[in-house]
């Protein structure tokens, strides 16, 4: 009986290991699997690739929507093939990549009735491609997807890439105008060097996660302040602190990632077409700034830049070098008290940062600024023990009421949709108020 059992498991070695059995009949691609987030766990993803030269940019753009949880599926023109072998695809996606259409009619099987794709993206598309697709011309394995896609609501999304010349062809211009009036979304380009660039990677995959995302901010007006502010000693030098914007930067991203109409107030550049941007240098512009945006309807601030506590009255000329230098600071503004004051109905996030404190400290510091300030949520955290600057930190969010602290930790983008979770509560309480 032993023997015979020996003799089994020699033979039927999954199962006795059937998750090796799996790991197996995986592809190593797909090892990455959701690595980065899981805003697109549960979505397919058909990458549609043209003949521009921008395709050869659809490897990592593949690999980085499959980090995010997609599972992709490339289809090609023949032209792509001249750029791009099918077999780097096919490397990128873990799947099978399709060249033509044949028995198994793909483009049904992904883009028809009932079929297995949550968003057709073309990326790279040809000024070809698109006329072909605004006039229902289907002769490319790429373009029969998108008819079908048209045809059966699912949704469409086509990322230029040519010669700027080309782009600015008035029937290019008109044919884009034309997929826009369709529900199609198109995506960049980018002008640079007399190009009509494929966008980024990251832009793309934010337009997808926007795209097949929960939608729970959808139409809402999101403004948010980030990074930090600078104060003016001469025309040359500033006072400022070692806040890096990043969290400001995820929030902006993750709040129009779930479908918000977003402003992003600081000094920096994010550079999506999606999010707008308003520069702002010192504390006084940034407050000066938000209370103008938010004569424009806004529903939500979030007030995450680390802005100055004080300023000085500035140099017209460079102050000289040498011998002690004596500044004479004044407070500056305080920003939510000024929009609480102005727009008692907005909903307001604030941060609260402290160094060296307990937890119970931190804890009754956070809830005296919310009380003391009418904020709907506060995220507090001791910076001195890392968070400035840094890519991981750890936050308390508090809110009105009696309720426990909720501890979050992990990078800025985890942290960033935790407090954004929170929003449509605070709406909804802020209606029932």
């Amino acid at each position: 009986m032993k023997e015979s059992q020996n003799k089994k498991d020699q033979t039927n070695p999954d199962q006795q290991n059937p998750t090796r059995n799996k790991a197996e009949k995986t592809h190593p691609t797909l090892w990455i699997q959701g690595h980065r987030s899981l805003s697109l766990a549960g979505k397919t993803v058909v990458l549609g690739v043209t003949g521009s030269i921008g395709a050869v940019r659809v490897v990592e753009l593949a690999r980085e929507l499959i980090r995010n949880g997609a599972e992709v599926h490339a289809v090609m023109t023949e032209a792509a093939k001249h750029i791009l072998h099918p077999d780097a695809l096919h490397y990128a996606t873990g799947n099978p990549v399709i060249t033509e259409l044949g028995g198994r009619v793909e483009h049904v099987e992904f883009c028809g009735f009932r079929g297995r794709a949550d968003l057709l993206l073309i990326a790279p598309a040809t000024a070809n491609t698109i006329g072909k697709i605004a006039c229902g011309i289907d002769d490319t394995t790429v373009t029969s997807f998108a008819t079908t896609a048209l045809g059966s609501d699912v949704p469409v999304m086509i990322v230029p890439a040519m010669h700027e010349s080309m782009y600015r062809h008035p029937a290019v211009t008109e044919n884009i105008a034309k997929l826009k009036s369709w529900g199609i979304s198109i995506v960049g380009p980018r002008f640079e060097e007399g190009v009509a660039k494929i966008a980024s990677n990251e832009e793309i995959v934010l337009e997808v996660e926007r795209a097949l995302g929960n939608r729970s901010l959808e139409n809402r007006k999101v403004i948010i302040t980030g990074g930090s502010t600078a104060e003016s000693i001469d025309p040359i030098r500033i006072l400022t602190n070692r806040a890096s914007g990043k969290t400001g930067r995820e929030l902006a991203l993750e709040a129009y990632r779930r479908g918000a109409d977003v402003t992003l107030v600081h000094r920096d550049r994010l550079g999506f077409a999606g999010i707008r941007e308003v520069f702002a240098e010192s504390a006084a512009e940034m407050t000066d700034a938000v209370l103008s945006e938010l004569e424009n309807g806004y529903e939500v601030l979030i007030s995450s830049a680390a802005i100055a506590d004080y300023t000085a009255e500035p140099s017209p000329e460079k102050i000289k070098s040498g011998g002690e230098l004596v500044l004479k600071l004044k407070p500056t503004r305080k920003l939510i008290k000024e929009c609480r004051e102005r727009y008692p109905e907005l909903v307001i996030i604030g941060f609260k940062a402290e160094t060296g404190i307990g937890r119970e400290e931190l804890l009754e510091r956070a809830a005296t600024t919310l009380e003391g300030t009418k904020l709907d949520m506060i995220a507090a955290n001791d910076v001195g023990k890392g968070g400035m600057g840094t890519e991981e930190n750890e936050l308390y969010l508090l809110g009105r009421g009696k309720s426990e602290p909720r501890h979050v930790s992990g990078n800025k983008r985890k942290l960033a949709a935790s407090i954004l979770e929170e929003v449509p509560k605070l709406l909804n309480s802020r209606r029932i108020l």
